[in-house]
């Protein structure tokens, strides 16, 4: 599902998940810091070797730069751990998509390929919420594939459709790499209802099934209950997490940057606010997050993520442009495919800005969260 390079170390004595009493990483000058609790010793902080041994490879996803000096042993890399089962899953994610692929799917049931076809399939491409740019290149690509193939049943446009659409969605399908820095920190922004925490929680899950160290951090100090859902799935999964009540988001980010490199962790996963892309002040913290992120590791975060829900359409759409001028987004995760009439703005995003989807959602369990593949999808979206 990821792939994940393990470094060899030696085996650290179990570690409690930290609470608001839990020693925080030195402060960076002009970071706001949060001073500990009356009576608390400062644990010191375990220095970092030079140039750490890296990690072989485990889960599924994009290559990120290599870090300064990084040390491979592919000679001694163990086998890579095998991903969640994806048995079924194709089923679920055309079950998923069956509103929007029943409504591309009528327009091939007649005998004909001819203007009155394409017409019906542009208007089914756009209640699909594919976008205009995207439904004007799949239909002459269409066009000219049918063509070329000398198609003359309906069915056999059907299928060529299939196609066209996993090209234009190939450049999205990328794999999430984790373990090249360390620890390796990822941001996770969206708005409100989109999933975040919960995909969160999912993605911490499959991290740990797969070897990795994970630490939390909950720095959506914005959303009432946000820390506490996080420590749920902080604690069904065994995970450490950083939370202290009241404190900056940033401030929280920096500590999480800080605890996880002190304890040799191999993701450090950042829970931001969630927020509207019309809200300009909550934009410009989501900013400063960033910023300081980096300000605790100068190469971080390697990776920000913006889940979206499959829901919202073209919104969806207008939500990746906002983020990514502001965090300059990495990846994306699409939730609630289940049941959606709008599957086709993932068409729109490969049209007018290709971020890579790392996972697609398409129900609440944990198997219900896969990794994104294009002619996969495509075969969904027009079953």
């Amino acid at each position: 599902m990821f792939s994940f390079f393990r470094r060899k170390k030696a085996a650290d004595p179990a570690l409690p998940i930290l609470s608001d009493a839990d020693p925080a990483p030195p402060a960076d000058p002009g970071v706001p810091a949060t001073p500990p609790p009356a009576g608390r010793t400062e644990a010191p902080v375990a220095a970092m070797p030079t140039a750490p041994e890296v990690i072989p490879e485990l889960i599924a996803g994009r290559a990120l730069p290599a870090s300064p000096e990084p040390q491979f042993h592919p000679e001694t890399a163990p086998e890579p751990i095998a991903s969640p089962s994806r048995g079924g899953w194709l089923d679920r994610l055309k079950n998923g998509l069956k509103k929007t692929g029943n409504s591309i799917t009528t327009v091939f049931t007649g005998t004909q390929i001819d203007d009155a076809l394409y017409e019906e399939l542009e208007t089914a491409l756009l209640l699909a919420d594919a976008g205009v740019p995207a439904t004007e290149f799949l239909l002459n690509d269409l066009r000219r594939r049918v063509k070329e193939a000398r198609a003359t049943d309906p069915a056999q446009v059907k299928t060529l459709l299939q196609d066209a659409i996993a090209d234009m969605l190939a450049p999205l399908e990328k794999t999430l790499v984790v373990g090249v820095y360390h620890p390796t920190v990822i941001m996770v922004a969206g708005v409100n209802g989109a999933g975040k925490t919960t995909s969160i929680g999912k993605l911490t899950k499959h991290f740990a099934d797969a070897g990795a160290s994970v630490l939390l951090a909950a720095a959506d100090t914005f959303r009432a209950a946000a820390r506490e859902q996080l420590a749920v799935w902080a604690d069904r999964n065994q995970v450490e997490i950083i939370s202290q009540q009241g404190a900056d988001p940033s401030a929280v980010s920096f500590d999480a940057v800080g605890a996880g490199r002190a304890r040799r962790k191999d993701v450090v996963l950042v829970d931001t606010a969630g927020r509207l892309p019309t809200q300009k002040h909550l934009m410009e913290e989501l900013t400063k997050i960033r910023r300081v992120v980096t300000k605790a590791d100068i190469t971080a975060p390697h990776e920000v993520l913006l889940v979206i829900d499959g829901n919202t359409g073209q919104n969806a759409l207008a939500q990746v442009k906002a983020f990514d001028e502001a965090v300059q987004l990495t990846g994306l995760v699409v939730t609630k495919l289940d049941g959606t009439a709008k599957g086709g703005v993932l068409c729109a995003i490969a049209r007018e800005k290709p971020i890579p989807v790392y996972f697609v959602g398409v129900g609440e369990r944990l198997e219900d969260l896969q990794t994104f593949k294009a002619r996969e999808f495509a075969q969904a979206l027009v079953g």
